[in-house]
């Protein structure tokens, strides 16, 4: 109990002071805490880091995930890639119970430090907690909770921890890491897959791997560090605090794939009668390819218009065309302009050259839009010989 009171004392002092110091009985942990499926973000898990002192009454928790939906213009700057995430300091027992709650794993791995190493290491993460010193650019894969993490040490210790990757034998792109962590999110997976672009297909080299809380895990068990002018392995040893039960798998059965195919098959029911009865059913491929356009100006404002640099030179573009919106609206004009023929005949080409280059793409394109792709060639080649027809009556 009266450890309890000392770290109520000392938390508030802890954002406005680099005098704290470790007893010998000081310890530092690195955690890393297991997925959470109920939202997109905490699909991937969590690290942070905790400095334990039970001489001195410390229990401290640096946490580098913590934002802050009250910061001036936040959801501008969340959209335009200036999201400002922070290191936030709570009482370790806290972040603990909020995990077991949701029934997040929490491993601990007990850093090999000289007391001093640790006093050094303890000082960095108190001065990078200053109101001045605590806010960074948020970077989904560069620079991440995780990453923070790993780099605390780096900035601490430079060149004396190594991290040792030959123990990676995969050769995982980044967005195929990152589709690991959301089998059982497929509409956030398909999310992500539409807005990021041709940076997510880079093949991560081992040291990048470690933008994933597992990673993190796995690269401090494969690190060294200098102690005592001798190499020896960063970790000492692995506390298990709590350990995860299996849950149902909650990933909804109206998938991604489903979903297309069955709008596809509206499309096909839609061009079947359309060519029987001789009507062009316009309201459909109005909101259709105006919906396309839409999301295609999203992805073109992504790249162009923000700092989120995995959005950039994003394949999507090649079947959601922003031109789509407005060109549709005028499917809805009595006299329609001549050049309708020529840009749908324009669609349905592309439409055809993507989905048979669809393989050999430098990025990938997620493969729940090969029956959406044929949707808008299907409906795109119907409009123009539709609009060909009529125009030589």
């Amino acid at each position: 109990m009266k450890n309890i009171w000392l770290l109520l004392i000392f938390l508030p002092l802890i954002s406005n002071s680099q005098n704290l110091q470790l007893s010998e009985k000081g310890e530092i942990h690195i955690l890393t805490c297991g997925p959470y499926q109920g939202e997109l973000y905490s699909a991937f898990g969590h690290s942070a880091i905790r400095v334990k002192d039970p001489q001195k009454g410390y229990d401290i928790l640096y946490n580098y995930g913590v934002f802050d939906f009250d910061q001036p213009n936040f959801y501008l700057n969340f959209a335009r890639g200036h999201l400002n995430y922070k290191l936030g300091v709570t009482e370790y027992r806290n972040f603990r119970d909020y995990y077991i709650y949701y029934n997040r794993y929490i491993h601990e791995q007990v850093l090999n430090l000289s007391h001093q190493q640790k006093q050094q290491l303890f000082d960095f993460l108190q001065w990078n907690a200053l109101p001045e010193n605590q806010y960074y650019l948020y970077d989904y894969f560069y620079d991440n909770c995780a990453t923070r993490v790993r780099d605390a040490l780096v900035k601490t210790f430079g060149d004396s921890v190594q991290f040792d990757g030959s123990y990676i034998n995969t050769n995982y792109t980044i967005r195929e890491l990152t589709d690991l962590y959301l089998k059982q999110q497929p509409w956030g997976d398909l999310g992500i897959d539409i807005c990021l672009g041709l940076p997510m297909d880079k093949v991560a080299a081992p040291y990048e791997y470690m933008f994933l809380p597992d990673y993190i895990e796995k690269g401090f068990n494969h690190a060294t560090i200098v102690r005592d002018g001798k190499r020896v392995p960063l970790v000492k040893n692995t506390i298990i605090t709590y350990n995860s039960t299996p849950e149902e798998d909650q990933a909804s059965a109206i998938t991604p794939l489903i979903s297309f195919i069955i709008l596809l098959f509206i499309g096909i029911i839609a061009t079947y009668f359309g060519y029987k009865k001789g009507k062009l059913y316009a309201g459909f491929d109005v909101l259709l390819f105006s919906v396309i356009g839409l999301i295609g100006w999203l992805l073109l404002l992504l790249w162009l218009a923000t700092d989120h640099n995995a959005a950039a030179r994003n394949f999507n573009l090649l079947w959601a065309i922003p031109l789509h919106f407005p060109v549709a609206l005028l499917l809805l004009m009595r006299k329609k302009p001549a050049f309708l023929t020529k840009y749908f005949s324009a669609t349905w080409i592309i439409s055809l050259l993507l989905l048979l280059c669809w393989a050999f793409l430098p990025q990938q394109i997620h493969y729940a839009f090969i029956p959406f792709v044929i949707l808008i060639g299907l409906r795109a080649f119907y409009i123009q010989k539709f609009l060909s027809k009529h125009e030589a009556a």
